[in-house]
């Protein structure tokens, strides 16, 4: 029986109303007034994850009246609000991202941005080449995949959900704590997540022919615990991934394969984008760095920089 006040944790959000797990019990909650968290301007102040403090109403309902301090989130510049975020979820031990070559392709620069997010917040990621029995149709992209970001110190993990490719070793990864699962629209989250534990119902959908692109089938973040142990947490398809809070000078701070090289830099305080003597530069002409990864770099830079201002 659930008591007059609990904590719990977020495992649903549909903007309005959430579910809160306590113990085996799960709890219908509403937000209690408006509830800001102190340094983030958010669309969405609880999020799937949270740890909350939860009270009884008069009515018989319950309401979230505080967030515990969270231990770490994801989060993204909000597709319409330049100057305020949405966080996709919080308190994550680390994350999984969904990326395809084909039906539909993944931008290199999408994938970039989320794991520039998750190495902000140190939240360690597996990047999962989804639909590997459409793009080994071009060997040729898949081993440009792989060198690119086990290049930047990414384990990629090669997956066929429907085929069982590529399963278990997600599966094994994951283990206990609580997994992100993200990635674009028709990557084939919700398929992998049945996959992984069949009793969980988590729908999917098709393609759309005329533009290739994903039509969304998540319409709410959710958490599920596995049979297999931990959890995951199954989030809607994003287009985009705006970064947020992420100070210009310190954004190669956040790709791996940048750092082991500026030591060697002539300079400091290198951008790493004009300087002579720059090592980083150096090692994009030499293979050693990924061009797409230093054009993401640069594009981040150009970009966001109205954001920061």
């Amino acid at each position: 029986m659930t008591e007059h006040r609990f904590i719990g944790t977020v495992i649903r959000a549909t903007g309005s109303w959430y579910e809160v797990l306590s113990g085996d019990e799960t709890v219908r909650c509403r937000i209690r007034g408006r509830l800001r968290l102190k340094g983030i301007r958010s669309t969405n102040p609880v999020v799937v994850g949270d740890r909350v403090v939860c009270e009884a109403e008069e009515e018989g309902d319950y309401a979230i009246c505080s967030i515990e301090p969270r231990r770490n989130y994801v989060i993204r510049r909000a597709s319409n609000l330049s100057k305020e975020s949405h966080i996709i979820a919080a308190n994550v031990d680390r994350a999984l991202l969904v990326a395809t070559l084909f039906r539909p392709e993944t931008a290199r620069e999408f994938i970039d941005r989320f794991l520039v997010t998750c190495e902000a917040y140190k939240i360690p990621v597996t990047i999962a080449l989804a639909k590997i029995d459409l793009a080994r149709r071009d060997p040729n992209a898949v081993a440009d995949f792989h060198r690119t970001y086990e290049g930047a110190g990414y384990r990629v993990v090669e997956l066929s959900a429907t085929e069982g490719e590529g399963v278990e070793a997600i599966r094994s990864w994951i283990g206990e704590g609580t997994t992100l699962v993200s990635g674009n629209s028709g990557v084939g989250k919700s398929t992998l997540i049945g996959a992984l534990d069949p009793t969980i119902d988590a729908r999917t959908g098709e393609i759309s022919e005329s533009h290739h692109k994903g039509k969304h089938t998540t319409t709410f973040s959710t958490m599920y615990r596995l049979r297999s142990g931990g959890s995951i947490i199954d989030t809607p398809g994003i287009k985009g991934f705006g970064l947020i809070d992420i100070d210009g000078a310190e954004l190669w701070h956040y790709f791996p394969e940048m750092i082991g090289r500026s030591g060697a830099c002539r300079f400091y305080n290198c951008t790493h984008t004009h300087e002579p003597g720059c090592a980083v530069a150096e090692a994009v002409r030499a293979g050693g760095i990924a061009p797409s990864r230093y054009e993401s770099y640069l594009k981040i830079l150009d970009e966001d920089d109205k954001y920061r201002k």
